[in-house]
């Protein structure tokens, strides 16, 4: 339906009524929210429950890595809000954190407890608070996350609009509670039970706390004028359904440290109102205080501290009660009860400080820990800056294919640590974290590299470092396309101001892992132009299907059948040595190699998986160097650095650059780029060799 430009006012009503704003704005008496409660006792479940229920409302995904059965949890793909904040690389930490919400909404103990998110600076600490404080604003205004608070009305109560709602017509519980608070604690068991009769509850229903102050300040003295009788100090209630908002302060609140002279702790359990001492007369007073600090207006919700443990003491010390009793003390007030989640993030030096000051051992016993590390995999690594880093985003440059993973491979390199098997390089170690597969290393292998390391993810290069030199390299206006080469160089002179780098060792070893991710990248492009001059997965496939064929018969001591002439014949020792002297295995060690592959398809066949020879680096490497070789005499690639080339090696090199385009992801410029890169490397060589 087209609107004009005059009448946009009718496409948003249109788009509101499409919202269901009408639901999100219901009001109703207390007998009517006994219904909703009756029909839905999930409308009346604590903040713990709530968060949990939100995060399973997205579903899951289950996988195995490494023998362990990992979940994944949709909502932590951010697809609500086109992937903005989508985590990646961080399922075993999520499923921890998921784990002790889950725990928490059974009240098993964890509910009791501060949620602190620990890890390096820019490991997503931040992301993951934001996700679960959205994630609740959305949910609130689902029909299945629906929740209600209640206000006190005069009824046209001249005395009570007067006496108690300082010449107000509507009191808003200032802390959102949940109305079923308004049964007295002796009678909610039997209350609790006529609304759960006949149902199966995923939770226990349960009435927990009191009123806050003004509300219950307000209900005693209704109590007293209606002579106990409950159902008439009812008629003064207005049930709403309320939605939780950061902005609007409700359900959600964020504390973030201050210096030590500005820091109030009235910031988290609220303050004196003095305008309103002059209504109602004293300081003292529930309704001349504004119970409006984080932790009043996160009730029912969440409350995020930021870099939690830079607070000053005193402020930890209000945490204390906040955790284990669920209770705050405003200044002048009895401790008022809360119902929320509690979750602060912090790095390691402040932390090592919680650790060693004694005097705080008490806190450190009411905290559960998740480590948040950095992204150990390449492809999830990537991930963040393809996001961040698309066509979409970046118009009028191109970006080089590998550009983004070789930042990414190199973010990684500097937080591994260096594998104790003398055999096994950094980039190999990488490489099998990313699920590729090395000759004498099974899952388990994989699964003990990652047990045998102390800090590793808790070290090295923040994504956020690598991001900014991204952008650095973008705006560039020499660069008309980012490759490699042109973020690498930017990454290395960063180095040397780059407020992480604690020294010149440190340095050094950057340096040395860019060189390796140099030297990735050369092999990485070498074999994509080879490629491009083979082009044809169907003959590499051939190739490795005759060359397995003729192992098979080999390590069994069998014959292979002749595909042309069906003759059994004996097991093709020249094809197997063309093949495996392309990545230089000695004759000495060509059995322990040709067992090696059988041994890799025999496991994968006991796990139900097919072998394919793109995920075993070597094999493929060693089959493509063999078409490479077969063929390259047809395409003198050095030649492209001399400044004569006849037309048939000019019509070759456009058929090459056109299939780099067309099935690499490369442009004009890049491809020429690369070639030439790869034609100058091929050059030296036969300079080498010639010499």
């Amino acid at each position: 339906m087209a609107y004009p430009e005059d009448n946009i006012v009718s496409l948003v009503q249109e788009l509101q009524k499409k919202a269901h704003y009408e639901n999100l704005v219901w009001e109703g008496s207390f007998e009517q929210y006994l219904d909703i409660v009756k029909e839905n006792p999930l409308a009346s479940r604590t903040s713990y429950q709530r968060i949990y229920d939100m995060i399973m409302s997205y579903g899951t995904i289950e996988y195995v890595e490494s023998r362990k059965k990992i979940t994944h949890y949709k909502f932590f793909d951010d697809a609500t809000h086109g992937g903005k904040d989508a985590l990646y690389g961080l399922d075993i930490p999520l499923m921890k954190l998921v784990n002790v919400f889950k725990s928490a909404a059974q009240r098993y103990g964890t509910e009791k407890r501060i949620i602190l998110l620990h890890g390096p600076v820019g490991c997503a600490k931040s992301t993951i608070c934001r996700l679960l404080k959205r994630g609740l604003e959305d949910f609130s205004k689902t029909p299945e996350g629906a929740l209600y608070s209640f206000s006190w009305i005069d009824r046209e109560d001249e005395w009570m609009k007067k006496e108690l709602l300082g010449g107000n017509s509507e009191f808003l519980c200032p802390m959102h509670e949940d109305p079923l608070l308004l049964v007295p604690q002796e009678f909610r068991e039997p209350v609790i039970q006529e609304l759960t009769k006949g149902k199966e509850l995923q939770y226990k229903l349960q009435i927990e706390g009191e009123l806050c102050p003004p509300c219950r300040f307000i209900f005693n003295h209704l109590m007293v004028r209606f002579k106990g009788d409950w159902k008439s100090v009812l008629k003064h209630i207005k049930v709403r359904r309320i939605s939780l908002s950061e902005k609007d302060r409700i359900g959600i609140g964020t504390f973030q440290p201050k210096d030590e002279k500005n820091q109030d702790s009235t910031e988290l359990s609220g303050d004196i109102n003095y305008r309103k001492i002059a209504i109602y007369g004293s300081d003292s007073d529930p309704r001349a205080f504004n119970f409006d600090g984080e932790f009043n207006i996160a009730n029912r919700g969440m409350i995020e501290f930021i870099e939690i443990l830079k607070l000053d003491t005193a402020f930890l010390y209000d945490l204390l009660g906040a955790t284990q009793e669920h209770k705050i003390k405003p200044k002048k007030f009895a401790q008022t009860d809360i119902d929320e989640v509690i979750i602060g993030h912090t790095n390691e030096p402040e932390y090592r400080k919680l650790q060693s000051n004694e005097y705080m051992e008490a806190l450190r016993d009411r905290t559960v820990k998740i480590d948040i590390p950095y992204i150990t995999k390449l492809k999830a690594e990537t991930k963040i800056y393809e996001r961040d880093f698309n066509g979409d985003r970046i118009r009028g440059k191109h970006i080089a294919p590998h550009t983004l993973t070789m930042a990414a491979m190199w973010a990684i390199l500097t937080r591994l640590e260096s594998p104790k098997k003398a055999n096994l390089s950094l980039v190999q170690k990488l490489k099998l974290y990313d699920g590729h597969a090395l000759p004498g290393y099974t899952e388990e292998n994989v699964k003990e590299l990652r047990k045998e390391t102390l800090r590793e993810g808790l070290n090295g290069i923040s994504p956020r470092y690598i991001q900014d030199k991204i952008s650095n390299s973008l705006v560039n206006e020499e660069n008309a396309c980012l490759n490699p080469f042109l973020v690498l160089s930017e990454l290395h002179k960063g180095l040397r101001h780059h407020v992480m780098v604690s020294g010149d060792e440190q340095r050094r070893r950057y340096e040395e892992l860019l060189a390796m991710v140099r030297h990735e990248y050369e092999e990485i492009v070498k074999s994509e132009v080879q490629r491009a001059i083979s082009c044809d997965d169907e003959v590499v496939s051939r190739l490795c299907s005759n060359y397995l064929d003729n192992v098979k018969a080999y390590t069994q001591r069998d014959r292979v059948k002749n595909r042309y002439t069906g003759d059994y014949e004996e097991p093709d020792e020249r094809l197997m040595r063309s093949i495996e002297e392309k990545i230089d295995i000695p004759e000495s060690r060509k059995d322990d190699f040709r067992r090696e592959i059988m041994n890799y398809i025999g496991s994968l066949a006991l796990e139900d998986k097919t072998f394919d020879y793109r995920t075993n680096e070597r094999l493929r490497r060693a089959l493509e160097l063999k078409i490479f070789e077969d063929q390259k005499d047809t395409i003198k690639l050095s030649s492209l650095v001399s400044r004569t080339v006849d037309p048939a090696t000019q019509e070759r090199i456009r058929i090459i650059k056109s299939r780099l385009i067309k099935s690499y992801g490369y442009c004009e410029i890049c491809s020429t780029d690369v070639l030439n890169f790869v034609a100058s490397i091929y050059a030296r060589g036969d300079v080498r060799r010639a010499s």
